[in-house]
Order: structure tokens, then C-alpha cells, then sequence
């Protein structure tokens, strides 16, 4: 457990920016939702790239999007199937404050923002074949142009290396250049693999290791202005239009999937930059964790709820027949436009999970079935929730 909180501390730095639904905050700690992990028996039987219990799925390794609301459509989406297990194991049912709900998602969240460990024997391939073995010399054996890679042993971090591959790129790209080596491409897992072979044939031990990095993603705001990334990529639709939306959760999906992406497109960017005199930034691993840090936090919200097709959707999946509002509907459980206190996301999810304690059995002599929601219906049925005590939508 002490290896997930740590791996979760990468987004501790909390921040806000100007988008339709604030990013994490105050109230949703990464850290604490480790910590809620344990004490509410989800390690029981979810596991965390291995640690854990073997009854659900390792959480580290779904495939599924990686929104609040994907995880929270997830979380609803699978209970009854989790409170039969529950109960056929004789384990008690956890209650989820609001507060517990947040932290437990934004720990969730942050999972997929580091990289599984690569294929050692696919990244010696990669060495070779990449011929990174030209230049770069490493257990002895390879060139002499590069820095040697022995020192890379101890360095914790992708980030420093996605840091190092940024800064000395062109040089690189020079390099390479003259001795005619096709510069190479990363695709899938080969930044991952080639790494993961640096690492466990490096023989140097650094005198200060670097472990992983923590990034602010609201330092990775000012500086992805700053540097003047604003200039060529938009975030959310905020800033150019020469590059990609880097708000776009499919252009990255982790720390180096980020960082191949960054080289691979790193002759373009420094040509539009030429073209436009901007100066190419130098980044320290710090600053590259900050940025990395905010460009992953904007997809946390992937897209603002709408209230009005929240209504809708409670109609459709059939909320209506036991709760009621604004006088119409069932009276066999609360109306929604007398539940107090739904005026967040995280109230939402904590007050969703929390309810279905109700539904253990069947109501009298009906038979209901469990209603499914995907990430989107999810968002929009919170921003129903929320605005539903505030009079009609």
C-alpha cells in the first residue's frame, strides 16, 4: 500500500483552471484516496498493479477511460454484481462520505498516469535496432558520441528522461544527421520497453537518485504559457491552432506515452517554431512534470454535465418510478427535489452509492432492473441531481 500512496502523490499539487468544472481541488486528494482504498476494504478484492485481493479486476490495469465520470459510471455500473460478492463473502457494505467518494476517484484517476514496466529483452532489441547503441554506450558496450547511460540506473523518473529527450533533441537530430542514422519513431510500449533495458543494464549508481517526480498542474498552467506552448496548442480549445488539443485524453495516456509523443513530433514543432521566431524552451524535469501534470488533470472532467438531458435520462432509466420530483414520480423513496446538500459531483456519486444500499432486495413484489449509465449519462445526470432542489429545469 506505501508504493500506491507514493505513486499517487505525483498529483498532490492540486489545482483550478478555467474550464466548465474545476480540476482536482482541496477536496479530492489522490493521496487520501489511497488511504480510503484500504480502510474501506476495497483491497480486498481489487488489486493495484498486483497488490491486493484477486476477486475484481486490478484496477491499475482496465482498459476503461479514466474520467471522473467514467469511474463513477464504472463504480454504479458494476455494484450489485459487488454487493453480491460482498455478501456472499460476509464482508460489510462501506458507506462513502462525499468527501471519501472524491479522494477514492482522484486516486482512481491518477493510476493510469504511470507507465507499467516495459519488456526488458524488446528494449534491448529496440537499443539496437533504434541505434541508440551508435552513440550512447551502456554496460560497456556502444558509442562514444552520447552521454553514457549507466547513470541512468538511479533515475526514478521518466520525466527526467522525457526532459532530457526534449533539451537535447536538436543536438541529437544533428548528430544523427551526420552519421545518415534515420532518426527514429516510438510507437505503443518501444519508449517504455527501451527504457525498462536502460534501467536494469545500467551499472552506475548515481550519489543522489531521482525518484519520481511531483507535478503541480497549476505550475504546469503558467509554464505551458510561459514556454509558449499556448501559442501553437490549445488546451480544452483555449490557445492555438497550429498543434493539437493536448486536452485530447487520446493524443497521451501516461508520462511516456507523452514523451514519445513529444519526440516523435519534435522536428515539426521546432520547424513551426522557427517560423514563427519562438525561441524552442529548454524544460527542467521538474517543469516537464508540472506540464505533464496539467495536460493529465484537464481530462479529469472530460465534459461538463448538461441538467436538462440529466431529466431526461432519469425518465429513460426509469429513477422516476421510485423517486419523485416536482410532484411527479413514486413516493417510495426520497424526491429529488427534497435531497439537501447534492451540490458537487462527489456528493452525487457518495449519495448514488450510498442509496443503493436500498436496493439490496427487490422492493415489494416488483421487479427492477439495475439501470446502466455511460460517462456522459453519468455527467449529465449529476448536473440533474444538483440543480434538482433548486426548482425546476
Amino acid at each position: 500500500m506505501i508504493k500506491i500512496i507514493a505513486a499517487a502523490a505525483v498529483l498532490l499539487c492540486l489545482a483550478s483552471a478555467a474550464f466548465a468544472q474545476s480540476l482536482f481541488t482541496s477536496e479530492q486528494d489522490p493521496t487520501a484516496g489511497a488511504r480510503v482504498f484500504g480502510a474501506k476494504g476495497c483491497s480486498n478484492c481489487h488489486s493495484i498493479e498486483g497488490l491486493g485481493g484477486k476477486i475484481g479486476p486490478d484496477l491499475a490495469r482496465t482498459q476503461q477511460g479514466r474520467s471522473f465520470y467514467d469511474l463513477a459510471a464504472a463504480m454504479w455500473n458494476h455494484l450489485p454484481g459487488m454487493a453480491d460478492k460482498m455478501r456472499e463473502l460476509k464482508i460489510q457494505r462501506p458507506l462513502l462520505s462525499a468527501e471519501d467518494a472524491a479522494n477514492l476517484i482522484a486516486f482512481l484517476f491518477t493510476l493510469q498516469y504511470f507507465d507499467r514496466p516495459g519488456n526488458v529483452d524488446a528494449g534491448k532489441r529496440l537499443f539496437a535496432e533504434k541505434k541508440c547503441v551508435v552513440c550512447h554506450q551502456l554496460n560497456g558496450t556502444g558509442g562514444v558520441v552520447g552521454p553514457n547511460l549507466d547513470g541512468l540506473k538511479d533515475y526514478g523518473s521518466p520525466l527526467f528522461i522525457a526532459a532530457a529527450m526534449w533539451n537535447h533533441g536538436p543536438s541529437m537530430a544533428a548528430v544523427m544527421r551526420e552519421k545518415r542514422i534515420a532518426r527514429p519513431s516510438f510507437r505503443g510500449s518501444e519508449l517504455t520497453d527501451l527504457i525498462t533495458y536502460i534501467k536494469s543494464a545500467a551499472t552506475a549508481k548515481s550519489e543522489s537518485p531521482v525518484t519520481v517526480l511531483t507535478g503541480s498542474p497549476e505550475r504546469g498552467r503558467r509554464l505551458f504559457a510561459d514556454k509558449h506552448c499556448l501559442e501553437c496548442h490549445s488546451v480544452a480549445s483555449q490557445g492555438g491552432k497550429i498543434g493539437p488539443d493536448l486536452a485530447d485524453k487520446a493524443l497521451h495516456r501516461s508520462i511516456l506515452d507523452f514523451a514519445a509523443a513529444m519526440w516523435n513530433k519534435a522536428p515539426a514543432m521546432l520547424a513551426a517554431m522557427k517560423t514563427r521566431k519562438v525561441a524552442a524552451p529548454r524544460l527542467e524535469p521538474e517543469e516537464m512534470a508540472d506540464i505533464v501534470a496539467y495536460l493529465y488533470s484537464v481530462q479529469y472532467f472530460a465534459r461538463p454535465g448538461n441538467a436538462k438531458r440529466g431529466r431526461e435520462i432519469a425518465s429513460q432509466k426509469g429513477c422516476f418510478s421510485c423517486h419523485g420530483v416536482a410532484g411527479v414520480g413514486d413516493k417510495s423513496a426520497p424526491s429529488f427535489s427534497q435531497i439537501k446538500d447534492i451540490d458537487s459531483p462527489a456528493t452525487v456519486i457518495a449519495a448514488m452509492w450510498n442509496h443503493s444500499f436500498l436496493t439490496d432486495r427487490p422492493l415489494q413484489g416488483q421487479k427492477t432492473l439495475w439501470p446502466q449509465f455511460r460517462a456522459d449519462e453519468m455527467a449529465d445526470l449529476a448536473a440533474y441531481l444538483q440543480t434538482s432542489g433548486r426548482g425546476p429545469t
